[in-house]
């Protein structure tokens, strides 16, 4: 995989929420709200990992990436496989890509961590239009 870059990670939301759950100041019907749709993706381009659920603690969270940029048009939104992005890498100058973490069994699911990827460099979207230049 290529050059990620403006590295966004939300491990300290996902402790403080965690905790708050443990707590009891929020219920696990609240953390685990996982749409249909979103436990489909995971089931069909998420990737396992090691880590077990936070919260049932009996199934492996699953990582989905979801890709936006104005460059990728009807692309924008989808889950991609993580060969996908290498594939998109050499097609797209950039675009960010969101990662969250699902459960599948109880529908446990978080923002795990957001990165723009992409060929050219850049940000997604940067044309440079309606940019305020700060003095």
């Amino acid at each position: 995989m290529g050059t990620r870059r403006a590295i966004v990670d939300y491990a300290l939301q996902r402790r403080t929420l965690l905790a708050d759950l443990y707590a009891g100041r929020v219920s696990a019907t609240e953390v685990c709200d996982a749409t249909p749709y979103l436990v489909r993706a995971a089931t069909y381009h998420g990737e396992r990992t090691q880590t077990p659920c936070p919260v049932c603690r009996r199934e492996p969270v699953w990582h989905v990436n979801y890709v936006y940029g104005d460059e990728l048009k009807a692309a924008a939104g989808q889950a991609k496989r993580a060969e996908e992005l290498s594939r998109m890498e050499r097609q797209y100058s950039a675009f960010r890509v969101y990662v969250v973490e699902v459960c599948r069994g109880c529908g446990w699911n978080h923002l795990a961590r957001s990165f723009v990827q992409g060929g050219k460099g850049g940000e997604p979207g940067d044309s440079g239009e309606g940019v305020v230049q700060a003095r």
